[in-house]
């Protein structure tokens, strides 16, 4: 019988196969150094076991252009020097951009703690701001120019059987079968291994060590929007609406067959109609502030800031991402799974902070330092009742500084301080709502000189300190104004420093005239921020928020909404409920920053937590979280209707 041997003309493809196999083994044992997890042997071999398994599956997909390539060479046209040449261009292509990956793997995993992801998706269609970012962050024409010389010397160094390789002969029928099986190879790639198939540990770093950085990337592609009850444990509808609606027991639920979650919020008092700036400071973690028990002085703004303020100090953000947490503060819903609903098909007259505003008579801005387009950010604001306000209105002789991301904060607060002072000279009696977006506090930490004792672009201490500065001068120069005293300001974070787990982040509530300072250690997420400053201005209206009002919500009922990607967390004490796909749950202790298993998951709780976001992506999902109704039903009062009505005809 005559023994199988692999067709010599295969060798090049076969060599960059391996190569992507040593590359991605040798990154893994680079990245396991870097995160410094305490792995148990168990551990570890189950991280490179699973890692193996991707490894094949990236390389069988790898490999493919560069088999087709080999096999369908005529023996001819294989045997000339521009073939072989080119063969080996192609090898020193693939050399180079394994080196690359690897690189970028690395980068990828300093900065978000992780293999390639949503982030690593998105990223790519904002190829302007990412390698704007990079080649600012980086020394990149050194590393390219390394990374080159490395790859022309692997393919230096096997030039010759690569040269004589792709020149052997290959017969029609060999071809042929070589295509059939890279064709089963590549079907059994798409099949058989799963991202999940690396979640094995209650440590993300062991789980995301054993994934592949090209597998991950387009299996987060793939899951771009993922379907809540195809994929995460879920109720019978009906009780997962009820568990919804339980925990607003005063509630009077309009419509309630129609499967809904509106309902109307009474005033308190009598409403005050005053201006409102909110700023949602980049990655403003709770840990960079002395008022939270931060050395270096760091913000000496926000910590005199949370003692004049009502400070909620126990917030979390909804995720990791400037989306998520733009999605929090504007539409009070917990976040659904896939991507922020900010970038999502379908995001438009949706029910919102704006809506709400718009409707009382504000004028509703969004202000962004970059071009909005970035993250869909104008689309998406101009579309729910906002007007939208970036980098393109500030005119070139105010910008003193800029970098990729956008002007530097101070420059985008003036500028709003100064749309503020045109609305009001327009429309005096007229209040203002403007949510700012701020960008300085990002990589690569650039700012004008000058500013702060910490020299620009020298990392993330000097970023947050100049923020604390613009963020100083935006209330100084606010007060020269004639409508400071009617103005409440709030300050949070659209999300903390770290791009994984849960992060603290800031929530001041700062009107001198209004509002009395008080620390405020209840347990929230930045859902509740929408309601609670509603309730601040004692604003009856219709609601469809999911957030609570903390000041008329009992401290029971208090719970944060965090998320990770697929992960999505309920915080309640100090246990968390962590849904994933597949209907995985688990619950945790948190103790500190730690979580510790608990080994069993609570029914009532897992009831709640299933609940909320069974519910939350239901409602967006089938249209019932829109804001599109011209009348409103007959429940609703002849001065809200004829608000609406006139909100609408403004749009």
């Amino acid at each position: 019988m005559k023994r199988f041997a692999l067709p010599h003309r295969l060798l090049p493809a076969l060599l960059a196969g391996g190569g992507l196999l040593l590359v991605s083994t040798l990154t893994r044992i680079a990245l396991a150094a870097h995160a410094g997890a305490a792995l148990s042997a168990a551990e570890v071999l189950q991280v490179f076991v699973r890692g193996l398994w991707f490894d094949v599956a990236a390389a069988v997909f790898a490999v493919t252009p560069f088999i087709v390539w080999l096999a369908l060479a005529p023996t001819r046209l294989a045997r000339t020097w521009l073939y072989r040449g080119a063969t080996l261009a192609a090898f020193f292509a693939a050399a180079f951009g394994l080196l690359l990956l690897a690189v970028a793997e690395w980068l990828f995993w300093d900065e978000f703690g992780g293999r390639f992801n949503f982030i690593a998706v998105d990223y790519l269609l904002y190829t302007h701001e990412v390698l704007g970012n990079i080649w600012e962050s980086y020394p990149v024409a050194r590393i390219l120019a390394l990374l080159a010389l490395l790859a022309g010397a692997a393919t230096a160094l096997l030039a010759r059987p690569l040269w004589r390789a792709s020149g052997a002969p290959l017969g029609l029928r060999t071809a042929v079968s070589v295509l059939i099986v890279q064709t089963v190879l590549v079907a059994c790639a798409l099949t058989l291994p799963d991202s999940d198939q690396k979640k094995f540990s209650a440590q993300d770093s062991a789980n995301e060590l054993s994934g592949n950085g090209p597998f991950d990337f387009f299996a987060a592609l793939r899951r771009n929007e993922l379907s809540y009850e195809r994929y995460y444990a879920t109720l019978p509808a009906a009780e997962a609406l009820a568990a919804v609606r339980a925990a607003f027991p005063k509630a009077q639920w309009i419509e309630p067959e129609r499967g809904g979650i509106e309902r109307p919020v009474p005033a308190a008092g009598p409403s005050r109609f005053l201006n409102v700036v909110l700023v949602s400071v980049e990655s403003l973690g709770a840990e960079f502030l002395g008022a939270y028990g931060a050395v270096g002085g760091l913000t000496p703004n926000l910590d005199a800031l949370a003692k004049e303020s009502l400070w909620f100090a126990n917030a979390y953000a909804t995720g990791n991402r400037t989306v998520r947490g733009l999605e929090a503060l504007s539409l009070s819903l917990p976040p659904t799974p896939g991507q922020s609903i900010v970038r999502r098909p379908n995001n438009d007259i949706l029910f919102s902070l704006g809506s709400v505003l718009e409707d009382k008579g504000y004028a509703v801005l969004f202000a962004y330092g970059g071009y909005g387009y970035f993250d869909n950010m104008n689309a998406f604001f101009e579309s729910n009742d906002y007007r939208s306000i970036d980098r393109r209105n500030i005119l070139s002789r105010d910008i003193e500084f800029e970098n990729i991301w956008g002007v530097a904060d101070e420059h985008l607060f003036a500028h709003v301080l100064k749309e503020i002072d045109r609305e009001k000279a327009a429309r005096p009696e007229r209040p203002v709502f403007a949510h700012i977006m701020t960008t300085s506090n990002h990589r690569p930490y650039t700012y004008p000189p000058g500013r702060i004792d910490i020299p620009s672009g020298k990392g993330r201490d000097g970023a947050v300190k100049y923020t604390d500065f613009a963020l100083g001068r935006l209330i100084e120069g606010a007060r020269t104004r004639s409508w400071f005293k009617d103005t409440l300001f709030v300050i949070t974070a659209d999300h903390g420093a770290s791009a994984r787990g849960t992060s603290r982040i800031p929530v001041f509530f700062y009107a001198p005239a209004h509002v009395a300072p008080q620390r405020v250690d209840r347990l929230m997420s930045q859902i509740d921020i929408a309601p609670t400053l509603l309730a601040l201005l004692q604003f009856d209206y219709y609601t469809k928020f999911l957030g609570h009002d903390l000041l008329h919500t009992p401290p029971s009922e208090d719970r944060a909404f965090v998320a990770n990607y697929q992960t999505l967390g309920y915080l309640k004490g100090d246990r968390l409920l962590v849904l994933q796909p597949k209907r995985k749950m688990e619950e945790f202790t948190m103790q500190g920053d730690k979580l510790i298993a608990s080994g069993r998951v609570d029914p009532a709780l897992a009831r709640e937590g299933i609940a909320f976001y069974q519910v939350a992506s239901h409602v967006f999902r089938s249209g019932l979280y829109g804001d599109e109704e011209q009348v409103p039903p007959v429940a609703r009062t002849a001065a809200n209707a004829a608000r609406r009505v006139e909100g609408h005809a403004r749009r």
